[in-house]
């Protein structure tokens, strides 16, 4: 009697950011029978599994698939304190965009760009720099600060940013103290808050008709071609911040670290995780005897480096800012083109180039 060859095909499609495969990506699993004794039958055509997408659109911060009403959406720079006392921070982890970089004194501050706002607390919240009020301006964001340098004052009024500061009469509607933390550490901006804080300014919530977008993105995950192996980066921006992310081959994204331990969430517990790094080189240094940084990133280009998938390769920059436009390049000098899912961004000053350390 024949005996036919059944083949059963099924596709697995994974969420796009941290985990084994990529969204889009499917896995074939054949169901194995007896072989054929005489003719043998023809086989089917794997075929991928259709994906549903009605009501959605590509994310313009991670490249993955969001409701439309979420990606339409303007994101918030939010500044957040960077201090050893003030960790772990809350909110962190729904950065979709995480920027670092020097403030004064050898200390980092960080800056978050969120598509989506967690409901329970993010901060604590600190003061605007103008190189932060730079970037944030690059992504159409409202941007999120508790003070500012007169620099920053002077940027934001430049660029016209719409912003909401704790040192404004909108302060008390978007921010809240936490008592039981010592000040000037325990700002907190609430996604309550921040909402009535952008009604109440009138700030458009939708991104401008011209906007876009900050990256390219690849439609699924994909590996570096000519990459060199590098599973851990260490960042000695200074010598009380030396932050390092090690690759996770289990999730493909790379972990971040910082004094010593686990960088996590504090409302959610989990560690911090980003599917690309960026580090961007520039020129810094100290705009005042105060020791306030500034840096080269109005009118500026430079180098630096693309890690995702345990590779790196070198990149070039360019950045307007009077287009709004930041670039990153490859080799080729082609715009460089991104994995899908959340970027952590360094700004790392360019005479400390030898204090970074990428390992195999």
């Amino acid at each position: 009697m024949r005996k036919f060859l059944l083949l059963v095909v099924l596709a697995v499609v994974l969420i796009a950011g941290c985990s084994k495969k990529e969204k889009g990506d499917s896995e074939i699993t054949p169901t194995p029978t007896e072989a054929a004794t005489d003719t043998p039958s023809p086989t089917a055509e794997p075929t991928e599994a259709v994906e549903n997408h009605d009501g959605e659109m590509k994310s313009l911060l991670t490249g993955q698939w969001v409701p439309e009403e979420v990606g339409k959406l303007r994101p918030y720079a939010v500044m957040l304190n960077n201090i050893e006392y003030a960790s772990p921070q809350s909110g962190t982890e729904e950065a979709s965009i995480l920027y670092e970089a020097l403030a004064e004194g050898g200390i980092t501050r960080l800056m978050g760009i969120y598509e989506e706002l967690n409901d329970k607390r993010i901060g604590s919240v600190r003061s605007a720099r103008h190189y932060f009020v730079s970037v944030a301006d690059e992504y159409n964001a409202i941007y999120v600060h508790y003070g500012e340098t007169t620099y920053a004052t002077k940027k934001i009024k430049e660029l016209g940013i719409d912003n909401l500061s704790g040192l404004t009469g909108i302060g008390e509607t978007v921010f809240y103290r936490d008592t039981s933390i010592k000040a000037p550490h325990n700002a907190f901006a609430s996604k309550e808050g921040i909402l009535k804080g952008t009604a109440a300014k009138g700030y458009k919530t939708e991104y401008s008709s011209d906007y876009e977008g900050h990256f390219k993105f690849y439609e699924k995950d994909t590996d570096l071609v000519n990459g060199e192996e590098i599973n851990k980066v260490e960042l000695g921006f200074s010598s009380l911040s030396i932050p390092y992310l090690t690759y996770d081959k289990e999730s493909k994204c790379y972990l971040r670290f910082q004094f010593g331990k686990a960088h996590i969430d504090k409302n959610t517990g989990k560690q911090l995780a980003y599917k690309n790094i960026i580090v961007q080189l520039v020129k810094e240094w100290n705009k005042d005897k105060n020791g306030y940084q500034t840096m080269d990133i109005e009118n500026a280009e430079g180098k630096g480096y693309y890690i995702t998938n345990g590779q790196a390769v070198d990149i070039t920059w360019k950045k307007n800012e009077s287009t709004k436009k930041m670039r990153y390049y490859d080799k080729t000098g082609e715009e460089l083109t991104i994995n899908p899912g959340k970027t952590y961004i360094a700004l790392f000053p360019v005479d400390r180039e030898d204090h970074i350390n990428m390992l195999k």
